[in-house]
């Protein structure tokens, strides 16, 4: 039986000899300034993200560093000095001295990693993190250090040199930390991987799978520990006998401990604690699953590869995770079936019937680059339905897409939604004009995991019994007939989405062919050089007029808004401002609208050369603004933001934009009032086509470049409010919040403001010299035709030249003029980056110089109060005499 008296004993010998030199607080303020250094770097503000990723990045690496400095004494200066032999001789078992030294080597840990909270102090003076997600990835940290500790301290147990226990250390230690990138694609090999056990700990999660995994490599050291100090005790004809015994015994621990592991792996025990507790089961879907009616139960056929890429592994992690809470919270109201989806078998076969669609991943194995195709995708089906996910990617929100496909199957009937055929063929199809056969857009997909997606046409009157909400794409681009026919739905206040665009980009740029100013392109038909019939012009001219004096709003449908604002620093020099970020952090706090459930809670979207609408002054309807730009954004005519090119036309790369401080309105919703004229208005216009195409859906699902925008959480949200149907909003938009660095943007911000009130002037300099150089060659002009001693033959000829001649000089200016706004622009852009730079270098010192500062300063107390003790220990008559 352990005796804590005994334990507790060898507990403060240990900790009081760690402690009583310089060298032990050396190691602490080394470490804490490692961290600083790992969590505080350049990364850190590229991805302007108030969190420890880069610390927790680094960190493996870190405990190679600090565990065998810690331990590296444990066993090996007990050796060197000899008392090791009178420790053993003491009145205590060789269980209690190890762990009296174990949680020893455990409290000098604690102690170095409680100094490095300082890093937390630092983060939270200069953004707002997720206090949850601080303390289980701190409590990951000394998970982490205290079973690589047990290691550390078998490695100084081998050997009476504190240098090589160091060296040991770390080499054994270095097993557990890189063993993972030895099978990258081994799921067993990658589960006694520290750095993949620690990863739930960093989001937010405390795993019970992963706490275990901890505590048996803990247990598994301390093991072989005591085997080592137990030796002395064998005698020499027992060597090989014990040996031998105590093997068997280390791998009997090893597979007990391994499929323990293993099995508590497919489990799904842990606890979130985000402050939007986005890793567990809302109370939405507990209620849904509960309302399930068990006379039509609901299965769950999910269909995932047993090997995937690394960076899908955390996907399928958590996937696996959420549908075993649904299957112990169904019952026999919703079962889930697993299916292990291996390359060429039935499952796959199977799996591809049910339109289950893999992805193509390339990784890298062995140095060798590869494609695997990964199966990650779910049927959720009733008696009377199903609904197909063909792939749950990084950036998809599982448990919406779950929640929603049960809700869906539970019901007999989905509402109806209708998509307006338009130039921009949402549904794809041949189309000669943009190159051949087109594919649907992906929002159609996503739509029909919820309703019934039928496509309209608006050659005739649309029904206005047959659809729950009407979309409407570039509505610009019908002809009056088709366009009288939409408009007369809308007076009957039926719901309808419209997306309108003045410089539509999706589809690699085909889309600029649709815009409202570009003729509308010729329906074809002319075959072996025969002459194609003429277009039908657009209603209009593109200008949408009939249907904007319904609605009472003003829109330009050559117009389009450019906004300085760029939450992301990494993107700052490659996003021009015509590629719109929406976010409260603009500045403008109404960037989404907090009264509309449509967008109260959206995060960030994002938009390519969108319009503005505006509400007209005598307008009796309601108009409630969704999306907003920020202040520094204004607008650009079609003749600044566009130039022509042959047959079509081509975007200016640098036009010249003018900020005008008003907060644009890119979207609103648009309905009646009690005393409206038009009754049951019920529309939302959003001033942006692109917003919903297939480029910026798959940055939603990839999270590409990082990216986690809002654009079809924003649409979904839309057709849902038309719909009246909002049980999923609160669902969909439930994600962590995007927690940014508010000491740095705000710091930044007047230097970028600055900047762009300098471009501007450059701008208007360079005009107001091209106009100067303009009106030279008029004033020339002038002065040639009011000369009345000259004939008209010799005014001709005198113009002419004077026309030649200037325009030659115009042409030099105006290259000269251009090249010193460049120049100026960019002498603008170095400086404002070196003022950035200085913002984030100073704030940088200060996170790194700070969190070692309490360690030093106990270290110097500690060195003082000694050296007081020893000269009060010392004879008078034997110190040194002045």
């Amino acid at each position: 039986m352990l005796r804590n008296n005994v334990v507790l004993a060898v507990f403060k010998r240990n900790v009081q000899s760690y402690f009583s030199g310089v060298l032990g607080y050396l190691f602490i303020v080394v470490f804490v300034v490692a961290g600083a250094f790992a969590a505080f770097n350049q990364q850190f503000f590229a991805n302007n993200q108030a969190n420890l990723d880069q610390l927790s990045l680094w960190y493996p690496l870190l405990l190679l560093f600090i565990i065998p400095a810690i331990t590296m004494g444990a066993w090996a200066d007990e050796k060197k000095m000899g008392t090791d032999e009178l420790l053993f001789t003491m009145p205590a078992s060789d269980l209690e001295i190890l762990l009296g030294k174990f949680l020893a080597v455990l409290a000098v840990y604690t102690i170095a990693l409680l100094f490095s909270v300082t890093h937390i102090f630092v983060l939270w003076s200069i953004g707002n993190p997720d206090i949850g997600v601080m303390f289980t990835t701190y409590f990951g940290y000394w998970l982490a250090g205290a079973s690589l500790l047990a290691a550390g301290m078998f490695a100084s147990a081998l050997t009476s040199s504190t240098t090589v226990a160091f060296v040991l250390g770390t080499v054994i230690c270095a097993v557990p930390v890189f063993i993972g990138q030895v099978a990258p694609s081994s799921n067993l090999i990658q589960g006694l991987s520290l750095v993949e056990q620690f990863q739930d700990f960093s989001a937010g999660v405390l795993p019970l799978g992963s706490i275990l995994y901890f505590i048996s490599l803990a247990v598994m050291m301390l093991y072989l520990n005591r085997i080592l100090i137990t030796r002395r005790h064998w005698s020499a004809q027992e060597q090989n006998s014990m040996g031998l015994q105590y093997l068997v015994r280390t791998v009997s621990l090893a597979v007990i401990l391994i499929s323990a592991n293993v099995i508590v792996s497919y489990g799904s025990s842990r606890i979130d604690m985000t402050s939007e507790k986005v890793y567990s089961l809302s109370q939405t879907t507990k209620d849904l699953i509960a309302k399930i009616d068990e006379k039509n139960p609901i299965t769950i056929e999910a269909f995932i590869s047993p090997e995937v890429s690394r960076e899908y592994v955390p996907i399928r992690k958590r996937l696996i995770g959420l549908l075993r809470e649904y299957n112990q919270l169904g019952g026999k109201r919703l079962q889930v079936r697993f299916v292990d989806v291996v390359p060429f078998s039935k499952e796959e076969e199977e799996a591809r019937l049910l339109n289950i669609s893999p992805q193509r991943v390339q990784t890298e194995r062995g140095g060798r680059a590869f494609v695997d195709t990964i199966f990650m995708g779910a049927v959720v089906k009733s008696g009377t339905d199903e609904v197909v996910i063909p792939f749950f990617n990084v950036g998809t929100p599982i448990e919406y897409e779950l929640t929603r496909s049960i809700r869906t199957v539970s019901k007999d009937e989905r509402l109806t939604v209708g998509i307006l055929n338009t130039d921009a063929s949402i549904f794809g199809g041949l189309n000669m004009g943009q190159g051949g056969n087109q594919p649907p857009w992906l929002i159609v997909s996503e739509l029909k995991k919820q309703y019934k997606v039928e496509q309209v046409s608006p050659d005739s009157p649309i029904s206005d019994t047959a659809y729950d909400v009407l979309i409407a794409v570039l509505p610009s681009s019908l002809t009056q007939p088709q366009l009288k026919n939409l408009v007369d739905y809308v007076k009957k206040g039926k719901p309808t989405l419209i997306c309108d665009d003045p410089l539509p980009v999706y589809g690699g740029g085909r889309g600029i062919q649709n815009a409202p100013r570009m003729p509308k392109p010729s329906p074809g038909g002319g075959m072996f050089g025969m002459r194609q019939p003429p277009p039908t012009p657009k209603a209009d001219e593109g200008r949408l007029t009939s249907l904007l004096n319904v609605l009472q709003i003003a829109w330009d449908n050559g117009e389009v808004v450019f906004d300085y604002f760029n939450p992301h620093p990494e993107f700052a020099e490659v996003v021009r401002p015509e590629l719109i970020f929406i976010s409260p952090k603009s500045g403008t706090r109404s960037a989404f609208s907090l009264n509309s459930n449509i967008t109260s809670g959206l995060q960030e979207i994002l938009t390519f050369f969108p319009g503005s609408i505006r509400p007209r002054k005598d307008r009796d309807l309601n108009f409630e603004p969704l999306l907003r730009t920020g202040p520094n954004s204004g607008l650009l005519a079609w003749g600044e933001i566009t130039s022509p090119f042959f047959n079509s036309i081509r975007i200016a790369q640098e036009p010249p934009r003018v900020i005008d401080e008003h907060a644009h309105v890119l979207a609103a919703h648009i309905t009646s009032t009690p005393k409206s004229k038009e009754k049951n208005i019920n529309v939302i216009f959003v001033a942006d086509a692109d917003l919903i195409s297939d480029e910026l859906f798959n940055i939603r699902e990839r999270q590409a470049f990082g990216l986690k925008i809002d654009n079809v959480t924003f649409l979904l949200n839309c057709v849902d409010q038309l719909a009246g149907d909002d049980s999923y909003i609160a669902l969909r938009k439930r994600r962590e919040k995007h927690r940014t660095l508010t000491l740095v943007e705000r710091e930044t911000s007047v230097f970028v403001k600055e900047r762009n009130e300098e471009r501007e002037k450059a701008t208007k300099d360079a005009e107001a010299k091209l106009s100067e150089a303009r009106d030279r060659l008029k004033a020339e002009r002038d002065k040639i035709e009011q000369d009345k001693s000259l004939d008209n033959r010799t005014k001709q000829i005198m113009l002419r030249m004077a026309e030649e001649n200037e325009s030659r000089r115009l042409e030099v200016d105006e290259a000269k003029i251009d090249r010193e706004k460049q120049q100026q622009i960019e002498k603008i852009k170095a400086q404002t980056e070196r003022q950035i730079r200085e913002i984030e270098d100073r704030i940088r010192w200060y996170a790194i110089l700070v969190p070692p500062f309490p360690a030093i300063l106990l270290g110097i107390c500690f060195l003082f109060f000694r050296m007081k003790n020893e000269n009060q220990n010392i004879s008078p008559d034997r110190r040194l005499k002045k």
